[in-house]
């Protein structure tokens, strides 16, 4: 609905309607009528819902001349396989062209244009683009090469020993590239009680307005959220389980500057596009430095500063270390006291 709304700004009140959403969840018959009524240019969706209604023979995507795969690496994951294949195979392909007959497949895909957008490039995307395209090109922020220019190397399926670093090297090298790069990136250490504490602490102490907190489970999202209220801080959370009304009032809300902080887990915040948020504190470890990246993604939009803050226990530093030798970044130790951040030296002991 982001994008959505985004394409709707571009199009103007008058044109607004030239762009449908296909979301699953929302009423399917509605958004079947709206398609006959205003026989939009742009159709934004989710796998499921334009799969099915695409099947139904209420959305022709033959003469379709662009496809857009957003957050691409999890649309190639297996719960969006069928869906993905059918639209892959439908969209762009036109019947009855000589140039079919004579140069076959080739011909097929050079009548669309496919675009994959991800923040980071594991060799799935790279395989994808390479068997979708002709000629795929990579486009960064600042330069455009050719994918075969590329080396991704495929994934391995086994270690050669416990310190073993070679899996995922261009994947890291993926993630260095996705995060901005006026980022100020820092972790401390808390216990997990006082936790929530350092939060409020960081928050006040950088003088943050818009922060993002993230956690690996729904469950405990609530807790902290109160707890923060407690303290007269504005909170809300942000999950899966929540409908999508409310997901959107939160996010209209948090955006608005009505909430201060947004707890909330990986899932939910996938894609999530706040310019304003000038904090991201990870409140539990990511599982590994490419979903460090997305996090910390959140924040240092548009040439804007931000700041990462990682807050772990002492048995985790480690973790911490791991990921900033994996990305290559200075993620510098510190600690929030008398209302300043102070910044610590560390010797390196990876």
């Amino acid at each position: 609905m982001q994008i959505v709304r985004e394409v709707e700004k571009i199009l103007g009140p008058n044109d607004k309607r030239l762009v449908q959403q296909l979301v699953g969840g929302a009423n399917r018959s509605r958004q079947e009528e709206a398609l006959k009524k205003n026989k939009p240019f742009i159709v934004v969706g989710t796998p499921g819902r334009i799969s099915e209604i695409s099947a139904a023979g209420k959305l022709h995507t033959h003469g379709c001349r662009f496809l857009v795969l957003d957050e691409v690496d999890q649309l190639l994951s297996f719960n969006y396989r069928e869906d993905m294949h059918r639209i892959i195979e439908h969209v762009g392909k036109k019947s009855g062209t000589s140039s079919r007959d004579i140069l076959g497949p080739l011909a097929r895909r050079s009548e669309r244009q496919t675009i994959l957008v991800s923040a980071t490039i594991p060799f799935s995307v790279i395989r994808a683009a390479r068997s979708w395209g002709h000629d795929p090109v990579l486009v960064r922020a600042m330069s455009v090469v050719p994918l075969d220019s590329i080396t991704v190397p495929r994934p391995v399926l086994s270690q050669t020993g416990p310190n073993s670093n070679s899996p995922s090297n261009s994947v890291n090298q993926a993630a260095v590239d996705s995060l901005p790069p006026s980022l100020e990136h820092y972790y401390c250490t808390s216990k997990a009680q006082h936790k929530v504490d350092t939060l409020r602490r960081c928050i006040h102490a950088l003088e943050a307005q818009t922060v993002i907190a993230f956690m690996n489970n729904t469950k405990p999202l609530k807790d902290v959220v109160f707890k923060l209220e407690a303290r007269g801080m504005k909170a809300t959370e942000l999950h899966g389980d929540l409908g999508k009304l409310t997901r959107s009032t939160v996010l209209k809300k948090f955006k608005d500057g009505e909430f201060r902080v947004l707890v909330t887990n990986e899932l939910s915040a996938r894609g999530l596009d706040v310019p304003e948020c000038d904090l991201v504190i990870n409140l539990d470890l990511p599982t590994d430095s490419t979903h460090y990246a997305h996090r910390a993604g959140r924040t240092g939009r548009l040439g804007r500063k931000g700041t990462v803050v990682t807050i772990c226990e002492e048995t985790e530093t480690f973790v911490v270390r791991k990921m900033r030798k994996q990305l290559a970044v200075p993620i510098k130790p510190c600690e929030f006291t008398e209302g300043k951040l102070l910044v610590h030296k560390e010797e390196d002991v990876e």
